[in-house]
């Protein structure tokens, strides 16, 4: 593990959880947004800038999120926002985990559990893991953003969690079964590994 990743896992200032905060916001509002430019669907007007403390900021991103959801889902229907923002986010976040690969020195799969911890934390989320055979599943019990979305946008932004985690470890793969937005009592997600690694390592 690298020193960034470890120093990063036990403590991250305020200050750097709102600069990481203000580049997750950017990038996935920047690529809604050119999802809805390629489909003609008018870009709505964001009635709050990303200001206040890092709860209040993660909340006006939340809704940030909410608004372009619902203009693509109002623009495209339900089932072709869901397939098209999905395959989108997922990509958005691919690249947001490759970045954190870089930046954080993600090595193994272990190393990718403890940076996707990092960047949950960003966004005001928890989750623990267990092992599951071969796999893994991850249990989200408490989720700030689940306060704010909508079950809609919840299940098209999750897509980017996914992108994200294949991003930090390309033998890694997430898929989430149940959501906190749907009504469940905690998101749980199955995270499977594509080869054989020798204690979460690599080959």
């Amino acid at each position: 593990m690298s020193i960034k990743l470890l120093l990063l896992s036990i403590w991250m200032p305020e200050f750097i959880l709102i600069n990481e905060l203000e580049k997750t916001s950017e990038i996935t509002n920047k690529y809604l947004d050119m999802l809805l430019k390629r489909y003609s669907i008018p870009i709505p007007t964001v009635k709050k800038p990303l200001k206040g403390n890092l709860k209040e900021r993660r909340l006006i991103m939340a809704a940030d999120h909410n608004i372009r959801v619902k203009s693509l889902i109002d623009g495209l229907g339900f089932e072709d926002a869901l397939k098209i923002g999905r395959t989108e986010l997922f990509k958005t976040g691919h690249i947001m985990g490759c970045d954190a690969r870089k930046r954080l020195g993600v090595k193994t799969v272990k190393d990718a559990i403890v940076a996707a911890r990092i960047l949950y934390r960003v966004l005001g989320i928890n989750f623990t893991t267990e092992e599951n055979g071969k796999d893994v599943v991850l249990r989200i019990k408490s989720c700030e953003l689940a306060t704010q979305y909508s079950p809609e946008t919840c299940k098209i932004m999750s897509a980017a969690d996914e992108g994200v985690l294949k991003g930090l470890n390309k033998k890694m793969s997430m898929k989430f079964t149940k959501r906190i937005t749907e009504g469940a009592e905690e998101c749980t997600a199955c995270i499977s590994i594509n080869s054989k690694i020798n204690e979460w390592g690599e080959k």
